[in-house]
């Protein structure tokens, strides 16, 4: 899992102030084809919002921290039902603050 400071996470936030969940995670929960999809996502675009519907505060963030350990990914935000997710490319699109 990426770790990432304050100013990090600030800026990022910032970034993703203007987007849109891509993934969004209903009843069934983290399945395998989620997961691919949160992977394909984080691929191809580094900061990606994932909707998660459901009521239980800790089911969503247990769902968070499963993602970021098992797709190597830092988590930025958690803010109601929406998390945000980064994780560089290997050609990184973002550059991050020191």
């Amino acid at each position: 899992m990426i770790t990432l400071n304050a100013l990090q996470r600030r800026y990022l936030r910032g970034q993703a102030h203007n987007l849109h969940p891509v993934v969004m995670i209903g009843d069934a929960g983290l399945t395998d084809a989620v997961m691919r999809e949160v992977d394909i996502n984080l691929k191809s675009h580094e900061l990606i919002k994932v909707r998660v519907f459901g009521d239980d505060r800790d089911k969503r963030i247990a769902i968070l921290e499963k993602i970021c350990a098992e797709l190597a990914a830092a988590p930025v935000q958690h803010i109601g039902k929406l998390l945000l997710i980064y994780r560089p490319a290997a050609k990184p699109k973002i550059s991050l603050p020191k």
